[in-house]
């Protein structure tokens, strides 16, 4: 019987070439999307991220950084605070989109303390997700502020004494229910193992509610979570 061999310099020709193929087929609709990649002002909403700083603050004393939170967690009482507005694409995101980034004026970074109590997130928020915006520097952080204005805390989180436990779907439905025009699909609830971590909202590039279907894959799966109290004064 005939048996036919391979050539060894052959099947290594043919192997490469199919993988070749397969690799130019499995990049074609993904080449679209890298070319808009981390380009400035090139996405489609922002995610108005809102931190419940308690729990930030009693992380922050278990892993022993206390020290390094002070500004946020050993003065001024604060419920929910501003962690960032973030440029996102329909799936995914950009970050980073200009390196090196330019530089924060330090008056900038201090006029936003009253919303983000914390110097070097600020810096951070500007390198990492302000420079996804297209925006100037004053023009990035004075829309944080309006899309902070944007949305009204319910009362029951703003002098909350005691610990509280919640279903994530509650803290949704507060928000839904104080802030007329907010639909549940546009705002979702992240936790770590047993805290609330933060509320994220998402809005139009002028700042306007809108549903947002990736941002509820990550949300929070816990049936309950805590809200550690407010501490301060």
């Amino acid at each position: 019987m005939f048996h036919f061999r391979f050539d060894p310099i052959l099947r290594f020709l043919i192997s490469f070439s199919l993988l070749v193929l397969a690799g130019l087929g499995a990049s074609g609709p993904a080449s679209a999307q890298d070319r808009r990649q981390n380009a400035p002002g090139e996405f489609d909403f922002y995610v108005l991220s809102l931190s419940w700083s308690p729990s930030f603050c009693e992380e922050a004393t278990e892993r022993g950084n206390s020290g390094r939170s002070q500004a946020q967690c050993g003065g001024r009482p604060f419920s929910f605070v501003v962690h960032g507005l973030w440029p996102q694409y329909e799936q995914g995101f950009p970050e980073y989109c200009q390196r090196p980034s330019p530089r924060l004026e330090r008056n900038i970074m201090t006029s936003m303390l009253d919303l983000m109590p914390a110097p070097g997130l600020i810096f951070n928020e500007w390198d990492k997700h302000g420079t996804c915006s297209g925006l100037s520097e004053r023009a990035y952080f004075e829309t944080i502020r309006k899309a902070r204005a944007a949305v009204k805390i319910p009362e029951d989180f703003l002098q909350l004494q005691d610990a509280k436990t919640v279903a994530p779907s509650e803290v949704e439905d507060a928000f839904v229910k104080a802030n007329p025009g907010l639909p549940n699909p546009a705002i979702s609830v992240t936790c770590n193992r047993t805290r609330l971590s933060e509320v994220r909202i998402c809005m139009s590039k002028d700042l306007q509610f809108r549903a947002c279907e990736e941002l509820d894959r990550r949300a929070c799966r816990r049936e309950q979570v805590t809200m550690p109290p407010i501490r301060g004064g």
